[in-house]
């Protein structure tokens, strides 16, 4: 044990000696946090439109204006040429194209129905789907609207209505951050611990001090303790940092849940990816190996680990990768604690499974260390 805490010692000495470490552990995960949140943002809004008018009624004048109302759309051009609003169209100067025929109010009411054509740029095939689904509502709505003027007092008040009224759980507001601040706050605790283990036992490889431990009498095991513990304090403490100084302060998200229940996962998820670390730094010889391999790690983790895509909607074999990726298993866990209120017994599978990929990765990397003595 004395070893040991010599080690640690050794350790915190050399992490707080470096001021750039400290800086880029207390700044990243701030300004990362305060700025990613805000981008990572699935709800479309400002879709440019244009919209052909060839009827110019009382009809055309007033779908225009609810879709300019809606807070979802631009209107980019307000005209009756069709080649002027595709050439909009072309220049990426308009996701949508609405096109409103002759006589668009009179055949509706003498015939109860009518045609428009929608045209969209489907470049970026989300902001297609999502853009013409909120159109189609618009529409939709317009055309309820107007069945509504048309029927008389009479059916209006004998006739049948279902009437639907929502309960949102667990984020009423359906505030996007609320999904995502959770998630890259994980995101950030797994860079921070993975780069910055897989960084230390490198350096002391180039600067040569890994030769003197490795003829001292130290074990192996308290050797990777001494690199292990130092990061994972400092995990607990960016950890702690975003979730009540940027998550709750900035952004207002409350835990739902037991701290106790998320700080215990988080304890056994550290462990987990400081493993990962220890692992990658006992294969690689200089720090930009390191840091490739890492890198080429962290691309997957953040890619296949639900937080900007479902892992339910991926295919099987990226179901599979996901399956093996811890970060999966603490984006879901945070979300359900923090969001949802959810306690031991509802991520017991989840704790099970992190507890053995720390124990495999921090063997693996034990066994890995060849040390000479």
């Amino acid at each position: 044990m004395r070893t040991l805490r010599f080690l640690l010692q050794k350790e915190f000495r050399q992490i707080f000696r470096n001021t750039t470490i400290l800086k880029m552990i207390i700044a990243m995960p701030i300004i990362q946090l305060l700025v990613m949140p805000l981008a990572a943002d699935f709800e479309f809004k400002n879709i440019t439109i244009s919209v052909i008018d060839h009827d110019r009624s009382t009809y055309s004048k007033q779908l225009t204006d609810k879709i300019v109302a809606s807070g979802y759309f631009l209107l980019d051009t307000y005209g009756s040429s069709y080649d002027e609003a595709f050439e909009q169209f072309q220049q990426d100067k308009a996701d949508l194209i609405i096109e409103i025929p002759n006589h668009f109010e009179a055949d509706l009411i003498r015939e109860n129905k009518n045609s428009l054509f929608l045209a969209v740029n489907a470049i970026n095939g989300t902001k297609a789907a999502v853009g013409s689904a909120y159109l189609n509502q618009i529409i939709g709505d317009f055309n309820a609207d107007i069945r509504l003027k048309w029927s008389n007092s009479s059916i209006r008040s004998t006739g049948a209505g279902i009437q639907v009224d929502s309960l949102n759980w667990y984020n009423p507001s359906l505030n996007y951050q609320f999904f995502m601040v959770p998630g890259i706050l994980v995101l950030l605790v797994t860079m921070i611990g993975a780069y910055m283990c897989a960084l230390n036992i490198v350096k002391e490889k180039e600067v040569g001090t890994i030769e003197q431990i490795n003829v001292t009498p130290i074990k192996k095991v308290h050797f990777i303790l001494g690199k292990l513990i130092p990061f994972w304090v400092i995990g607990i403490f960016v950890f702690t940092l975003g979730l009540f100084g940027i998550a709750q302060l900035v952004y207002g998200i409350v835990s739902a849940g037991s701290l106790f229940v998320l700080y215990s996962f988080l304890s056994i998820y550290l462990i987990a990816i400081l493993g990962i670390g220890l692992l990658i730094s006992t294969y690689s010889n200089n720090q930009q190996q390191a840091m490739s391999v890492a890198f080429f790690f962290m691309m997957i983790f953040m890619l296949m680990s639900g937080l900007f895509t479902s892992v339910e909607s991926m295919p099987e074999w990226a179901r599979w990768i996901a399956a093996l990726n811890p970060v999966t298993y603490f984006i879901d866990v945070v979300r359900l604690v923090v969001l949802k209120g959810s306690g031991f017994k509802d991520i017991q599978s989840q704790f099970i499974i992190m507890t053995c990929m720390a124990i495999f990765f921090n063997a693996w990397a034990v066994l890995n260390y060849r040390k000479t003595s």
